[in-house]
């Protein structure tokens, strides 16, 4: 039992690429994305950070220059840091800020109680220290902004390195808490857009890729049917060779039994008619002989004994009959085994000069009715239906008494040949009848037709007469080898 195929193998070229290319343009176009937006959200952010810390330091670095000579900030100092908070729009923007020392010591904050204290430097405040302007957007899960905390939502952190006046040594570290909202509808409306363009070129490539796959999907499909169209009709003729071999070996191999039989049916009919005749006229030239045997010495005919005899018996004129017929048997015969001229006569004529003769030959009469047929045709061809009509007409005179015979020739729109030829004779059972050299025409006569590509058809029913057809495609018949 075959087994089912797969549905990927009942797919066609241009839904199997339309699946596989799908998968990875949405694929690709997932990671597109996400690269596109991280970009974005990092570019974004890193504006944003460097603005504002552009903006910050103006204000703070002037504010912590005395970092340079020692460790902390002076009171003055941090209260005046603490104003710029408080009192101008710069605290609208920033929910809080650190110094930071070195060593993660914070030297100042907004949120008084950790002045002093010390924390882990946290990557981003390494890289500041590198003098790196950092941000991001931070979740505040460090301990050092456990009182940023209260505020209950995502913070844009920023590091800003603080350097000295007229030198590039850093001295410090500002860090900036904004509010992050505004940025994130940003970003937010930042990476829709970048999504929608990349889904709409994914899209296009993918419309594009699969019109020109899908054109030439189409056209392997078309080639694959014409080949499919073509192996089965290359199937078809082959297997119509091997029936025309087949037909072929078969005649080939009893070629020689059928030619013996003829010679064997040519004797028997030498036998019982010429020489018959013959054997009769040699009874009765005996019977003459005896005559002149007679009256050989008798110069006088008055002294024959057999005087008068002689104009009383009619053995010269038996002898005469039994010569003449035995002379025409033997002319008919030799007709019926030479051809006429088929090189200067076309179908038609061929076959009404052999009904002609047939009809002169035996006293019977033959209805005849040929339709158009081709005047060209190969001689190969006109030889195989003369000689089936010959011997159709034949056996329906010896086996059929010459009851009604008919010859029909007719052609059909498709260019079908078929040769009909039948008589009311007697009939018999095609399935019982004897292997003998009666039936010789009967194997000769389908033999022809066979080796002709053609087909040989019988039908006789005993007391309702004999029809033989042979069938012949017209244009087998133009290209058959002369």
């Amino acid at each position: 039992m075959a087994k089912p195929k797969s549905l990927w193998i009942r797919l066609t070229l241009s839904q199997r690429f339309a699946v596989a290319s799908f998968a990875i343009l949405v694929a690709g176009m997932l990671g597109i994305g996400w690269w596109v937006s991280v970009q974005i959200e990092e570019g974004v952010t890193q504006n944003s950070a460097v603005t504002t810390a552009l903006y910050m330091n103006s204000f703070v670095a002037p504010e912590v220059t005395e970092l340079e000579r020692k460790e902390s900030l002076s009171p003055e100092s941090m209260a005046t840091l603490t104003s710029l908070h408080r009192d101008t729009p710069l605290g609208k923007r920033i929910l809080s800020f650190k110094i930071w020392g070195p060593g993660g010591r914070v030297v100042y904050s907004s949120r008084p109680a950790i002045i002093g204290r010390v924390f882990p430097e946290t990557p981003s405040l390494l890289r500041a220290w590198n003098g790196e302007v950092t941000a991001e957007f931070s979740d505040l899960e460090d301990e050092e902004d456990s009182l940023e905390r209260v505020y209950g939502s995502r913070l844009l952190e920023i590091y800003s390195p603080i350097r000295a006046k007229g030198s590039d040594r850093i001295i410090a570290v500002a860090e900036f808490y904004e509010t992050a909202d505004d940025l994130e509808q940003q970003l937010f409306a930042a990476r829709v857009s970048s999504w929608m363009v990349v889904a709409v070129v994914t899209l296009a490539m993918f419309a594009l890729l699969f019109g020109i796959v899908r054109g030439g999907s189409q056209t392997i499909a078309r080639q694959q049917r014409e080949l499919k169209t073509r192996v089965r009709e290359l199937s078809t003729l082959l297997k119509q060779n091997e029936e025309l071999h087949e037909r072929v070996r078969r005649a080939t191999n009893r070629a020689t039994e059928i030619n013996e039989r003829f010679l064997r049916r040519v004797s028997a009919e030498l036998h019982d008619g010429p020489a018959q005749a013959l054997g009769f006229a040699l009874l009765r030239l005996d019977s003459v002989k005896q005559y002149i045997d007679g009256c050989e010495y008798t110069e006088e005919i008055e002294g024959c004994p057999y005087q008068g005899k002689m104009s009383d018996n009619n053995d010269v004129d038996s002898i005469r009959h039994s010569l003449n017929e035995a002379l025409q048997e033997i002319r008919n015969l030799s007709a019926g085994l030479a051809l006429p001229e088929l090189d200067e006569l076309d179908l038609r004529q061929s076959l009404q000069r052999l009904v002609r003769g047939h009809e002169r030959r035996t006293g019977t009469a033959v209805e005849t009715q040929i339709d158009d047929v081709p005047t060209e045709l190969p001689l190969p061809v006109k030889i195989g239906i003369y000689r089936f009509v010959q011997e159709a007409l034949h056996n329906a005179f010896h086996h059929g008494g010459g009851e009604d015979e008919r010859v029909q020739v007719t052609m059909d729109k498709s260019g079908m040949l078929q040769v009909l030829v039948s008589d009311a004779g007697p009939g018999f059972d095609p399935q019982h009848r004897p292997a003998s050299s009666d039936h010789l025409g009967l194997v000769g006569m389908r033999e022809r037709i066979e080796s002709l590509g053609g087909e040989f058809g019988l039908d006789s029913v005993p007391g309702e007469g004999t029809r033989v057809t042979a069938r012949l495609l017209l244009t087998n018949l133009e290209n058959h080898d002369e």
